[in-house]
């Protein structure tokens, strides 16, 4: 008898409640979670969310093998949503996903009690998970961050997911303070986005089996996954979902050879979502397919017309777009 991975998933949760002898297990479908996990974009037209769009490039996700969806973070454009329409993209997520797949809201917050409101609202949408981005633009210590964090993580019970992203936060949430970060039950993972392997190996180092670590960066899934990672939160899975989903696979079923010849075939296409800020490439990649508008929310705009070139370009050479 084959299982699908969801059945798998379903049936480790079953066995965990056993084991824990807790009919209240939270966060359940978080439990055992590996693989590619596509950080959604939130698409517009005119201004406003399509919530018509968002529910097709949902599906297309789950069609196409995605082991999870994190809604409203940076590719979703989450700093640019008011709150109602944040928790709306959330909710809109929930419900199509239909629990087949776990799904992770973006709740993060420069502010701790509204990162807690968000997280708090996240979980009565029925959300499986938060993930939390380091408060930016208020530059905290590593003190203040470990003190954030434990705040939200003390007040709502929902597995929790840091966000390390200093390129944009402006601030680093460093190996040891991830370390004493870990003891605490709601906080299971970290969405580790450096760029560094060496920061990456020294959390997984640091943490062992209290903290599971994913790739915040689509251009180092191998290399991490090789050092400990379950996986990667994926920029470049919004285009090629079963791309990136059969690199995971390939690596956890042990056929490294094709997981890393997969990685070194999606390299230039993982480079070219950055080419501009994320998530103007990856939007007018969607926009190319035919999959949503490609508009972008001030302060965000439309890619030069030279990237657009070169974008359109790499994807043909990936025959994810017709050759002109």
């Amino acid at each position: 008898m084959v299982f699908s991975k969801v059945e798998w998933r379903l049936a480790q949760i079953t066995v965990y409640r056993i084991l824990c002898g807790n009919d209240e297990f939270q966060g359940g479908f978080m439990y055992g979670l590996t693989g590619s996990i596509v950080a959604i974009v939130t698409p517009f037209r005119s201004g406003k969310v399509d919530y018509h769009k968002l529910r097709e490039l949902v599906e297309f996700q789950l069609e196409n093998g995605t082991d999870g969806i994190v809604a409203c973070g940076t590719t979703g454009e989450a700093s640019t949503l008011i709150f109602e329409e944040h928790l709306r993209v959330i909710k809109v997520i929930i419900e199509q996903t239909r629990r087949r797949v776990p799904v992770i809201a973006g709740t993060g917050a420069n502010s701790t009690s509204e990162a807690i409101e968000l997280t708090r609202e996240a979980k009565v949408a029925g959300a499986d998970g938060a993930l939390l981005v380091t408060p930016y633009y208020n530059k905290p210590t590593q003190e203040g961050l470990y003190r954030h964090y434990m705040a939200i993580a003390d007040a709502v019970a929902l597995p929790q997911i840091l966000y390390n992203v200093p390129g944009r936060t402006g601030v680093n949430l460093l190996p040891e303070t991830v370390a004493r970060l870990a003891y605490h039950k709601q906080i299971i993972a970290i969405k580790e986005a450096t760029g560094s392997l060496q920061q990456a190996s020294e959390v997984l180092a640091l943490c062992g089996e209290k903290l599971d670590v994913y790739s915040g960066d689509d251009f180092i899934t191998f290399p991490m996954m090789a050092c400990g990672a379950k996986g990667v939160i994926s920029v470049l899975a919004n285009i090629m979902p079963r791309e990136v989903g059969d690199l995971t696979d390939a690596f956890f079923a042990g056929d490294l050879e094709k997981a890393r010849q997969l990685h070194l075939h999606l390299l230039k296409i993982a480079n070219a979502m950055f080419i501009e800020s994320n998530p103007g490439p990856v939007k007018t990649a969607l926009n190319l397919m035919g999959k949503c508008s490609g508009d972008l929310r001030l302060p965000l705009c439309e890619m030069s017309k030279a990237n657009q070139v070169k974008l359109a370009n790499i994807m043909r050479d990936y025959r994810l777009i017709e050759e002109k």
